[in-house]
């Protein structure tokens, strides 16, 4: 992690050493012709840059169609369209509150040429059409038409009649009447929409009744933030300037000057809001409307304000990349102790300014344990760790965490209660069978392994062997040995005739490495010495069954003769 006083000599610098990247236009492409006149302008976002400033005119950085127009986005929508048959410059500069800006070389294109007057007629937005009781000092707005370069208003008191007024706004969306409009009157309007090419035609008549002339609040500003301050707290509470007659306000706040993500028309009944909290490093747009009675004021305007820096990431110009102040943690996911060794504690070797150790209950509920780098635990279950840095603000001190949600077990030393062998065909198959609290690996011949999760051993030779078992949490080592009976050898200690196709008959198996021995006969008893059967060393075996009657489990006897009437006498176990 950087020194975090690197950090901030590093965010002071002037940010003109930062290599950054100007953005290319998406849409249109660099070079477009026949653009339309309502099209959406895009451009790729840039790292480390979270906002911009567009520009848009006739001339390389020229703001004649758009003056300079804040976007934390990567899109902007011309209001008024673009001029035909012209070439557009689009200037997009980066933006940075806490150092200069970085503007970039302008992209133009070329738009189309119009052939026809506007298709369609205007919409007005304010008042609504068939609004009521509409204060007479109200103003007049419409939405955009395409291909619009001009509007012709007029405003009577019959359907299509001009005798309030009539006037030509040029290529603008709103009209302030220079006087009131008659009160409690039925109020026609007609927006007609031109071009070079002529008028459009059929445009209908819109309307609305005023009440009577009443004082509708007017804007207000903001007082804290005050409009453009950066470093504000990520905890605060906005205030602005009570406004005479109002008695509400709207509010609206969004993370774009196009969006109210945040606050969506909140009606407030004091000029502030209640304390909420801010994402840091990032800047918020807000619109105040005061009300009252006789209607809301229009047309306020919008202000921004930007939040201190949170916990980061900020751009390093010495690596080129992001950091942040957060500290960077390792801690695994499962913990374990041993049973007989608790308290056991557990520590972190994390770089920070401070920690702290929580146990969660099953609603997640948290107890605090621990304030230091190091916790004992007695008890299984989850706990919660965090590490912080603590950094210095405008507005505090501010504590960064990164945090870890872990499990803690317990273990015990093992206990091997079983070592059930097979023999399939000579070599041995060892199932260790162990019991115990905790997570054990096995080995075979070596106390030092290699240890494996699997209990079983396949393709082991004759012979005696030794086998360990340990806790993988370090609670203890056990072992046991299996020593093979080599007296008989090559006659299985015991057969399985269950049908799996494995050890199902019992016969005498040539050990390898050995001279063959060739039997004359083997005969099988059971344990009172009663001849069951006789079977031929040739043959496939015993297969546990007497006149197709399966006898039961348990030990039975044999007797082979080789060599001129040698005789080797053993015994085996049936396993059902």
């Amino acid at each position: 992690m950087l020194n975090r006083k690197l950090v901030f000599l590093m965010l002071l610098m002037g940010l003109m050493a930062r290599a950054q990247n100007c953005p290319n236009l998406l849409t249109p492409a660099e070079g477009a012709l026949n653009v339309p006149l309502n099209t959406m302008i895009s451009w790729n976002p840039v790292n480390g840059v979270n906002a911009f400033i567009i520009s848009i005119g006739t001339t390389p950085g020229g703001t004649d169609i758009v003056s300079p127009k804040f976007v934390s986005g990567t899109t902007y929508a011309p209001p008024l369209g673009l001029p035909e048959n012209t070439m557009i410059y689009v200037t997009i500069s980066l933006y940075f509150y806490d150092g200069p800006d970085i503007t970039c070389l302008s992209k133009s294109f070329t738009t189309e040429s119009l052939t026809q007057p506007p298709s369609s007629c205007a919409t007005m937005s304010q008042p609504p059409n068939m609004a009521t009781n509409v204060n007479p000092k109200t103003n007049i707005s419409w939405d955009y038409v395409y291909g619009a370069t001009g509007y012709l208003v007029r405003l009577g008191t019959t359907a299509g009649s001009n005798d309030i007024l009539e006037q030509d706004v040029g290529n603008s969306l709103t009209l302030n009447p220079s006087t009131d409009l008659p009160s409690e009157t039925l109020i026609f309007v007609t927006i007609v929409p031109y071009n070079e090419n002529g008028m459009a035609v059929g445009c209908s008549t819109q309307q609305f009744t005023t009440g009577v002339i009443t004082n509708i609040p007017e804007c207000t500003s903001m007082i804290y933030p005050a409009n453009g301050e950066t470093n504000v707290p990520l905890t605060t509470e906005l205030e602005w300037l009570e406004v005479p007659g109002a008695t509400s306000y709207y509010v609206n706040i969004g993370t774009t000057p196009n969006t109210n993500d945040i606050l969506n028309n909140s009606q407030f009944y004091t000029n502030s809001t209640p304390i909420f909290n801010l994402e840091p490093n990032k800047t918020y747009f807000i619109t105040i409307s005061p009300s009252n009675e006789t209607g809301t004021a229009y047309g306020c305007q919008q202000e921004s304000f930007t939040t201190s820096f949170g916990c980061g990431p900020y751009w390093d110009v010495n690596v080129g990349d992001f950091v942040t102040i957060n500290p960077e943690i390792a801690f695994p996911d499962t913990i374990s102790f041993c049973e007989n060794e608790a308290p056991y504690v557990a520590f972190s070797t994390d770089v920070a300014d401070g920690y702290r150790w929580y146990k969660l209950d099953s609603m997640d509920n948290e107890t605090l344990l621990s304030e230091n780098s190091e916790v004992a635990i007695t008890e299984n279950g989850t706990y919660r760790y965090e590490a912080y840095n603590m950094v210095d603000r405008e507005a505090g001190t501010l504590e960064c965490p990164t945090t870890k949600i872990f499990h803690v077990v317990s273990s015990e030393m093992a206990s091997i209660d079983n070592l059930s062998i097979e023999n399939n065909n000579g070599l041995l198959s060892i199932q260790v069978e162990v019991s115990g609290n905790g997570n054990y690996e096995f080995a075979i011949d070596s106390a030092d392994g290699p240890y494996s999760d699997s209990n079983i051993f396949n393709n082991i030779e004759p012979g005696n062997h030794t086998f360990y078992v340990r806790d993988k949490n370090g609670c203890g080592l056990v072992e046991k040995t299996f020593v093979q009976d080599l007296t008989l050898e090559g006659f299985p200690k015991f057969f399985t005739p269950n049908g799996d196709n494995i050890n199902d008959y019992w016969q005498f198996i040539q050990p390898k490495e050995s001279d063959d021995v060739v039997f004359q006969s083997i005969r099988i008893f059971d344990r009172y010495g009663k001849f069951l059967k006789q079977i031929s060393q040739d043959s496939q075996g015993w297969d546990g069954r007497i006149a197709g009657r399966p006898l039961p489990s348990g030990d039975y006897w044999f007797v082979a003769i080789y060599d001129g009437n040698q005789e080797i006498k053993g015994h085996f176990s049936l396993k059902r």
